[in-house]
C-alpha cells in the first residue's frame, strides 16, 4: 500500500509530493522519474521490491501531485536545483544509505546529489542515463544528436506542445507492437503544464553533466537498453568509463522507458546487482 508521507512533516514533502509504500524497516530505494513522467510511471516496477524493501516516491516540481506553485525558474534552470530538491527530501526523511534508482535525466541529477553528498548514498541505480544529449567531435563524444537536432526538437516543442508530445512519446518508448505504453507517456507529457514542460526540456537537453561522473565514488549500476534513440550505447559506455564504480549492463528491452516496457527483466537486473549475482 503507498502513503502520502503526512503533510505537516515537512514543505519539502508537500512540495515533492512524497510517496514511501513497502517494508518499513526495509533498507531505502528512493525512485526518481524522467522527464515528462510523474512517480506513477514506476508502478510496474515497485512491486518486485515492495516485500523487502521501503520504497519512497516523489515528483518533480512541476510534475505529477508536486505543487506547481513552487516552481522557480531560476532554481529549476539547471539540473542543480533538482539534485537540490532530492537531497532535501533525504534529509526530511532522514534517509541514509539510500538506493537511488533514477531514470534518464533523473540519473544525472541522482549523480549531482552523490557528488556533493555522498555519505547519503549506498547505491546508484542509473536507467538510460545521458550526461549530454548532443554529439562532441571535438572531444569524441557520441550523445545521439547534432546541435541542430535539438535546436529542432526543442522548436517544434515551443510550437505545438501536445504536438510534440504526440510524436516524442513512441520514438522514447520504443515497442511499437505496444502502443498503449506510448499512450501511456504521452498522456504522462499532456499532464505536464507546457510552460515548465518547455523550460525543463530545455535544462534536459541542453544539459552537459559530464564532468560530475569523476567526481562520484558511489557503487553504480548503468543499465543501458537496446535501440534507445534518447541515449545510445555509446553513451551507457562512456558512463561506466567515467563512474569509477560502475556495472554496466545491456538490457534486451528496447527503447527509453525499460521500467515501463519490461519490469520484470529491470527488476531482475536491478536485484541481480543488489545481491551480487552475475
Amino acid at each position: 500500500m503507498v502513503e502520502a508521507v503526512a503533510s505537516a512533516v515537512s514543505p519539502v514533502i508537500r512540495r515533492n509530493n512524497v510517496t514511501v509504500s513497502g517494508r518499513a524497516d526495509g533498507p531505502v530505494m528512493l525512485f526518481a522519474h524522467g522527464y515528462g513522467c510523474d512517480q506513477a510511471m514506476w508502478r510496474r516496477l515497485v512491486p518486485y521490491f515492495s516485500d523487502t524493501h521501503r520504497l519512497v516516491l516523489f515528483d518533480n516540481v512541476g510534475a505529477g501531485r508536486s505543487d506547481v506553485e513552487a516552481y522557480d525558474r531560476e532554481k529549476y534552470g539547471s539540473l542543480a536545483g533538482y539534485a537540490a530538491d532530492l537531497l532535501e527530501i533525504c534529509e526530511a526523511l532522514d534517509l541514509k544509505d539510500v538506493i537511488l534508482v533514477a531514470h534518464s535525466v533523473s540519473a544525472m541529477v541522482g549523480v549531482i546529489a552523490a557528488a556533493q553528498e555522498p555519505e547519503r548514498f549506498s547505491r546508484l541505480v542509473l536507467v538510460a542515463p545521458s550526461p549530454r544529449y548532443t554529439n562532441d567531435p571535438a572531444h569524441g563524444y557520441v550523445g545521439g544528436f547534432s546541435k541542430e537536432d535539438i535546436e529542432g526538437l526543442l522548436a517544434s516543442l515551443d510550437s505545438n506542445y501536445f504536438a510534440w508530445a504526440e510524436a516524442l512519446a513512441p520514438m522514447a518508448m520504443g515497442n511499437p507492437e505496444d502502443p498503449e505504453l506510448s499512450e501511456e507517456l504521452r498522456s504522462s507529457f499532456c499532464r505536464t503544464d507546457p510552460a515548465i514542460a518547455s523550460h525543463f526540456a530545455r535544462v534536459t537537453f541542453l544539459s552537459d553533466t559530464r564532468n560530475i561522473l569523476d567526481q562520484v565514488g558511489t557503487d553504480s549500476l548503468v543499465l543501458q537498453c537496446s535501440e534507445d534513440l534518447l541515449a545510445p550505447p555509446e553513451v551507457g559506455s562512456y558512463v561506466h568509463r567515467h563512474l569509477a564504480h560502475s556495472t554496466l549492463v545491456q538490457l534486451q528491452a528496447t527503447g527509453h522507458c525499460p521500467h515501463v516496457s519490461a519490469p520484470q527483466d529491470t527488476a531482475q537486473a536491478i536485484l541481480n546487482y543488489l545481491s551480487g549475482s552475475p
